[in-house]
């Protein structure tokens, strides 16, 4: 077990008869003492809604709140506050920027671009953007490993390109996206960039003002925090434009009989009680972080991927997906042979916890020409050994399968 693995209580555990090897810190990580103290601590101590009340609960509650807003925004370098709306998760971010801002702006002729190697949830709202407003919804060109090259994505936006939509790193395959030099394409021909950021600002240092994105979603639960909590950045200015896509209670400024009148930024897009646990827990989750160094979560994480590609590749049999450099997090893969529920099936039986399927990437999944895959992916408690019992865990699947089939 490596130096970070015990602030896990959860790995200390058998499944299976088996010491547990968690591999799927992609679909969520698992929670620090620290971050599960913290959210444990308001419940015991300060339990109550924030905002509202003078009373002493109210104003611990508010101060916990608004101080996970400011390590969010130091954490991924925002100029303001007033940038860092609270959401449920990179999902419901992405669905606000489609519905509040692109709905608003696009209209018949204008063009959205993707990549197909996008999460569901990165590519259904443009498709529904595009289908509202008559855009037209374009995609990038995938070289063979799965990477971007940056002279074919120049020459798929044009002047008509409004908005584009990608990931900084792809939860499927790892790969590391050049968002920033894609962000000044797109600034030279007037469009604005969305970056989901929920693979990425888990494992390494992400700046919004370097990136000069214009929107940036991400989730709590990728990096160590509660379920439910979420991020979205935008500029300040983008944001000023767009209308709250929820009304009710706390959003407001004034409320007459007809018409009504939002709070400032953020707060007019936190409408009703908002996850005041899972805010505090994000920023537990971020002084986690901080106390170990991106630059060093960063380098353990590619290290261990590269780590996890070069004993895969020595499996007779299995063929690994994705670029063999600048990916981080997650290594996807199949058996020849052996449907990847089947693969999952048997390592759980020796405790080894992976994902199988198309992984909310289906247009991957038919890029790739397959049905679906597995994946192991990594977080800062895995070591070494846990890719070793993840080989062993593979040749038994062969070994089991090859006598079955064989």
């Amino acid at each position: 077990m490596n130096r970070y693995a015990k602030d896990f209580p959860i790995l200390d555990q058998n499944v299976n008869g088996h010491p547990l090897v968690y591999l799927d810190s992609a679909a969520t990580s698992q929670k620090p003492f620290a971050v599960i103290d913290a959210v444990e601590r308001y419940y015991k101590e300060n339990n109550s809604n924030v905002h509202r009340g003078v009373h002493t609960l109210g104003s611990r509650a508010t101060d916990q709140y608004e101080g996970a807003r400011e390590k969010v925004r130091r954490f991924i370098g925002a100029s303001s506050t007033k940038e860092i709306v609270y959401t449920r998760g990179t999902t419901t971010s992405l669905n606000l920027v489609a519905s509040s801002y692109a709905r608003s702006r696009l209209q018949a002729g204008d063009e959205i671009v993707i990549s197909p190697s996008e999460h569901h949830s990165n590519l259904i709202p443009w498709q529904q953007a595009a289908k509202a407003t008559g855009a037209t919804l374009k995609y990038f060109e995938l070289e063979p490993d799965g990477t971007l090259d940056l002279k074919k994505a120049e020459a798929v936006i044009t002047d008509r390109t409004k908005l584009v939509a990608i990931a900084y790193v792809s939860n499927s395959l790892g790969t590391i996206f050049p968002v920033k030099e894609l962000a000044a394409i797109v600034h030279r021909h007037g469009g604005v960039l969305v970056v989901d950021g929920a693979q990425a600002v888990p494992h390494f240092k992400v700046d919004v003002q370097d990136l000069d994105c214009d929107f940036l979603a991400f989730s709590g639960h990728k990096m160590m925090a509660p379920t439910g909590i979420g991020v979205l950045y935008g500029k300040e200015s983008l944001l000023e434009q767009m209308e709250p896509m929820e009304f009710g209670g706390e959003m407001i400024d004034h409320v007459d009989l007809y018409e009504s009148t939002w709070k400032e930024l953020p707060w007019k897009f936190e409408g009703g009680t908002p996850i005041i646990a899972g805010a505090i827990g994000l920023g537990a989750a971020i002084d986690y972080l901080e106390q170990v160094g991106m630059d060093v979560v960063e380098a353990y994480d590619r290290d261990l991927t590269r780590y996890a590609l070069e004993r895969l590749s020595t499996l007779e049999g299995v063929e690994i997906y994705g670029p063999r450099e600048n990916r981080v997090g997650s290594v996807l893969f199949n058996v020849d042979g052996v449907h990847p529920h089947d693969v999952a099936t048997v390592l759980d039986a020796e405790g080894i916890a992976v994902r199988a399927g198309h992984h909310c990437c289906q247009p991957l999944m038919r890029w790739l020409e397959v049905s679906a895959t597995a994946r192991a992916s990594f977080y800062l408690y895995n070591d070494e050994a846990d890719v070793d019992r993840l080989v062993a865990g593979l040749q038994k699947t062969k070994e089991y399968f090859g006598n079955v089939l064989g």
